[in-house]
C-alpha cells in the first residue's frame, strides 16, 4: 500500500464536536489535510510535546516513552493504518535489537508519541481519499484559537517578567493550554522588543 507522509499542521477546537479538539495533519507533498477529532486530554498531551514544555510530573506519554527507552525500544514511525465507521486506527512501528515490533494504538496516542520521538507520521492513500480534505491555497493557513477577549487585554498589558512568572505558575498547576498561550505572548513581546 502507498504510504503518505503527514505532518501536524494545527491543533484546534473541533468545529463539529463542541468539547473536543481536532488535530489537523497535512500531506507533506500535497494540499490534502486529514482532520482527526480527539479529546481534550489527548490534545493537551500533543500540545505539551509540540511546545517542548516540561511538566513537573511526567505525563502518561512521557512515562511510556521513558519505558520504551529503558528497554532499548525505538519508535521509528507511526502509521494511521485504518479507518472504520469514522474511527481512525494506528500502529507504532518500533525497533528493538534489529527486530521490528508493531504496537496497536489510538491515533491520538500515536501522534503524541510521534511528537515525543520526532518520528514520521504516515497514513495510506485509501485513508486520504476517503477522509482527506483538499485545502485551497488562499485558505491553507489554519489558525489556532485566540485567547478570549476577557483574557487578552489583561495578559497583553503584563510585562515579560510578569508573564514569565505567570507561565511558571500555570505549568505548576498543569494548565498546559493556558501556558502555551502565555508562552506565545512572551515570544511576541520579545520579538517586538528586538
Amino acid at each position: 500500500m502507498d504510504k503518505v507522509r503527514l505532518e501536524i499542521i494545527a491543533l484546534s477546537h473541533s468545529v463539529t464536536q463542541s468539547h473536543n479538539y481536532a488535530v489537523i495533519l497535512g500531506e507533506q507533498k500535497g494540499n490534502r489535510r486529514l482532520p482527526i477529532v480527539i479529546g481534550g486530554f489527548e490534545a493537551q498531551a500533543i500540545a505539551v510535546a509540540l511546545e517542548s514544555m516540561t511538566p513537573n510530573r511526567p505525563l502518561t506519554h512521557d512515562l511510556f516513552k521513558n519505558t520504551l527507552d529503558a528497554f532499548d525500544i525505538e519508535l521509528k514511525e507511526v502509521v494511521i493504518n485504518n479507518l472504520l465507521d469514522g474511527i481512525f486506527y494506528a500502529q507504532l512501528v518500533c525497533e528493538q535489537n534489529g527486530n521490528v515490533l508493531f504496537i496497536d494504538s489510538r491515533t491520538s496516542d500515536a501522534i503524541s508519541m510521534a511528537v515525543r520521538y520526532e518520528c514520521p507520521i504516515y497514513t495510506h492513500e485509501f485513508i486520504m481519499e476517503s477522509a482527506g480534505v483538499v485545502m485551497e491555497e488562499e485558505s491553507e493557513k489554519i489558525k489556532s484559537p485566540q485567547p478570549s477577549r476577557s483574557q487578552k487585554p489583561s495578559l497583553e498589558s503584563m510585562s515579560v517578567a510578569s508573564l514569565e512568572n505567570l507561565l511558571k505558575e500555570t505549568l505548576e498547576k498543569e494548565e498546559y493550554e493556558k501556558a502555551a498561550k502565555i508562552r506565545d505572548l512572551i515570544q511576541q513581546k520579545k520579538e517586538a522588543e528586538d
